[in-house]
This record gives structure tokens, C-alpha cells and sequence, in this order.
């Protein structure tokens, strides 16, 4: 099972794939997609749904899993966040993709066992359950965080 997991962001959505043999999970890649910030909305949506088209078409995946959005004290940000959000589940959709979602807690939990864990403390368990790799950037991180969650808790969900 080939798993591409997303944390969605307007300035930078992170991908990551894991691949699911039972317990067992192998890194296969991850990075993300930058928008560029001086330029108007609707470019940089369909820069990021560009970007994740091509990630998608370079790998064989199964399923994707996103993280939920939080709501932040601003809601202007919170709306583009929205959007960006829409455009992650979009492309996945398009890409044939089911696609499962995860509130933020139940990542983290499910990798560190505590909901309230630090983003410091979730890369390091990314890094420990995928062998070692070494993860480039918190985005990168936090989505192959969901698609570890995904690979313990799909059992459950079916």
C-alpha cells in the first residue's frame, strides 16, 4: 500500500510517501510544493494543484491521507488555509485517489502517543519508524506523519 500523505498550506504544502507492508513502512519520498507569495490567489492554488499533479503522476499511490485544518485567530488566514485545503482534497480526488482525513491530535498521538506532542518530537518519530531518513522541512515532516497515522489507523477505519 502506497500511502501519499499531505499537509496542506497556501506559502507550502508538504507530501510524503510511506509504503505500508503490514506493520512494516519504507520511505518513498517527500518534500513540497511552494507557492510564490507576491502572486494573486487564484495563481498560486493552481500552482499548488500543478504541483501536486506532478508528484502524484511520479509515484504509484493508493491512498492519500490529509490533515485537517485548525482554525487560526485570524480568519483571513484561516480561509486561504481553507482553500488550499480544498485544492489538496481536490487534487487528490482527481488523481483517484481515496482520500481519509485526520484531525491534528490523532497524528500526533498515533505516532508519539500523545496528542499534544511537539512538532521537534513528531520529526524525530517520522525519522525513527521510516529507518533513519532524514526529513527536509516541517511540512515534508508533518505529512509523512499523517501517512504513518494512515498506515496504523486504516485497519481500524475498514
Amino acid at each position: 500500500m502506497r500511502i501519499l500523505g499531505l499537509d496542506p498550506g497556501l506559502a507550502a504544502t508538504g507530501w510524503g510517501v510511506v509504503m505500508a507492508d503490514g506493520n512494516r513502512l519504507r520511505h518513498g519520498g517527500h518534500g513540497t510544493v511552494k507557492t510564490p507569495a507576491a502572486a494573486p490567489l487564484a495563481e498560486r492554488l493552481a500552482a499548488l494543484y500543478d504541483g501536486l499533479m506532478g508528484v502524484m503522476a511520479e509515484q504509484a499511490l493508493d491512498e492519500a491521507a490529509v490533515e485537517e485544518v485548525f482554525v487560526n485567530a485570524n480568519p483571513q488566514s484561516t480561509l486561504k488555509l481553507g482553500q488550499a485545503r480544498g485544492v489538496v482534497l481536490l487534487a487528490a480526488g482527481k488523481g483517484g485517489l481515496m482520500v481519509h482525513e485526520y484531525a491534528t491530535r490523532a497524528v500526533k498521538k498515533a505516532l508519539t502517543g500523545t496528542g499534544a506532542a511537539e512538532k521537534p518530537q513528531v520529526q524525530a518519530m517520522v525519522e525513527r519508524l521510516l529507518g533513519g531518513v532524514k526529513v527536509s522541512g516541517a511540512d515534508a515532516a508533518d505529512a509523512l506523519a499523517v501517512a504513518i497515522a494512515h498506515a496504523h489507523l486504516r485497519t481500524s477505519i475498514r
